[in-house]
């Protein structure tokens, strides 16, 4: 991907390959983002970033909150019928979206949300089965005597949760945001299915513009385009990778 986003494009389907390009061109990158604009000033590129961010900030947003109290409930109270319900939510890690999505797509729709962004951050409000369970493992390390001792105090569930729990569960948040974060980031079938309007794409949707529609597809753009996607991911893994690591290495250790 780097070398054909350097390429002339005369070099990137020359047989035999050329990996070395006669000729760095820088350019590539910069031609890429502009890549569609107008005269008035519109940049795709820009607005599909927006775009994304927009959805992944709402969706982390909702996916750490939802997840959280989902997990807090299966991990520091006792209810009847605790077990069986965690046992039914990690039982949906089985089902595969193709099998949901006609249905849910046709409640989107009853609700018309076709053509808005709410069909791609709304459901993060309302937990994923992984992220429960990660979550889960996590607070079962964290010593109950913490929550009876604030219990004592006469702090609420909501307070232990609160003041308690979160600030000791911040690795598995991190982690729970990095993934959700990585998942919007890529996402394509989501905004491919409920996006109209092209001015409201993603950036894994509006890749898919770099390939010409009447034949010979540039490819040092939508190469350049890619690394340029690709880029914001190894530097947010590179910033978070201390926390990253340790929530994935303490989640399920109990101690």
């Amino acid at each position: 991907m780097i070398y054909n986003s350097l390429k002339p494009i005369e070099e990137t389907m020359q047989i035999p390959p050329v990996w070395i390009p006669s000729r760095i061109q820088w350019h590539n990158y910069w031609d890429a983002i502009k890549y569609g604009a107008d005269k008035v000033g519109y940049i795709p590129f820009v607005r599909y970033a927006i775009n994304t961010i927009y959805l992944a900030v709402l969706g982390v947003a909702g996916c750490v909150l939802s997840n959280s109290l989902v997990a807090y409930g299966f991990s520091r109270i006792r209810w009847r019928g605790r077990d069986f319900m965690f046992a039914l939510t990690l039982a949906t890690m089985m089902v595969p979206f193709p099998v949901t999505m006609v249905a849910v797509f046709a409640i989107f729709k009853h609700l018309h949300w076709i053509g808005t962004f709410r069909p791609l951050w709304v459901p993060a409000f309302f937990g994923s089965a992984f992220n429960i369970f990660l979550l889960r493992q996590f607070f079962l390390t964290i010593p109950q005597e913490l929550s009876d001792a604030a219990r004592i105090d006469g702090c609420s569930e909501l307070g232990i949760f609160r003041h308690v729990i979160l600030p000791l569960s911040k690795p598995a948040l991190a982690v729970v945001a990095l993934f959700h974060f990585l998942y919007v980031w890529n996402d394509f079938l989501g905004p491919l299915i409920y996006l109209t309007d092209q001015k409201m794409f993603t950036l894994s949707l509006g890749l898919q513009f770099y390939q010409s529609q009447h034949g010979g597809t540039e490819w040092h753009m939508l190469m350049a385009a890619s690394a340029i996607v690709v880029l914001p991911m190894i530097v947010l893994f590179f910033f978070t990778q201390k926390q990253f690591i340790q929530g994935i290495t303490l989640t399920g250790l109990k101690g």
